[in-house]
């Protein structure tokens, strides 16, 4: 199937205009300059990029992965089991969390971490119900500790939260401009989709998110939007309804 072209943007526009709250996926590289594990400036990013959405009344719910602590091929280099290295990970999105909640205070955002492990004393946990009153408040609300279980992705994690707090759709930011036909970087004739189905992101297997969370995305008719969240401006745009990006549906 060929993308569609760029001029065929009605759809998405329409769809934005009506959104209030958005779950936004980032990679736990997001945070991390090139030797730290945490960068002032990148997270400085985060902060001024959130800001005028939550400024402008957007519920905000983040879910950050952990790599820039703990990736899943460090267990294969350490030799760990599978389950016991996705618990490692899980702990390692707490601890972004509570990074980027305390960071987001300190300049002016109210945040909440919440935790789908149980960690007393450190942060509270997951409930739909904390969730609505955290957004009731006015607060981005970081959801933490992946699914719970091992096995599963934090882009899993972030569909799950996505349908639970019924949010509007769920923003995936990557290092690319959206979904392409190949791998951009390797690829230089790729060609971006504007707009794809879940039925065709699943079949042609593309790998901008585990197949887990597209299924759970199209049994609940959540849309997905796909961008590039490196360059400026594009964050605080997605979450006020820009139509940028790949348009899963």
């Amino acid at each position: 199937m060929t993308p569609t072209p760029t001029t065929d943007t009605m759809l998405g526009e329409f769809f934005f205009s009506h959104m209030s709250r958005v779950l936004l996926k980032i990679s736990g590289e997001m945070l991390s300059g090139e030797k730290e594990q945490f960068d002032l400036g990148s997270l400085k990013f985060l902060c001024d990029e959130i800001r005028p959405a939550v400024q402008n009344g957007v519920q905000v719910g983040i879910v950050l992965g952990g790599g820039n602590l703990w990736r899943g091929r460090d267990q294969e280099a350490y030799g760990f089991f599978r389950g016991e290295s996705d618990k490692i990970g899980m702990l390692a999105t707490v601890i972004n969390a509570l990074v980027v909640s305390n960071f987001f205070a300190l300049h002016g955002i109210p945040a909440e971490v919440l935790s789908a492990r149980i960690m007393q004393n450190i942060c509270e946990p997951f409930s739909r119900e904390r969730a609505e009153k955290g957004f009731a408040e006015g607060k981005v609300i970081l959801f933490a500790g992946g699914t719970g279980s091992p096995f599963f992705t934090t882009d899993s994690a972030a569909a799950l939260r996505a349908v639970e707090t019924q949010c509007d759709f769920l923003a995936k930011a990557t290092t690319v401009e959206g979904v392409f036909t190949a791998d951009p970087k390797k690829d230089p004739h790729a060609q971006k989709y504007e707009t794809l189905s879940f039925h065709e992101a699943i079949q042609k297997d593309l790998k901008v998110m585990d197949a887990s969370a597209f299924s759970l995305c199209k049994e609940n008719a959540v849309p997905i939007r796909v961008f590039d969240g490196f360059i400026p401006g594009n964050i605080s745009a997605i979450l006020q309804g820009k139509n940028i990006g790949t348009l899963v549906q």
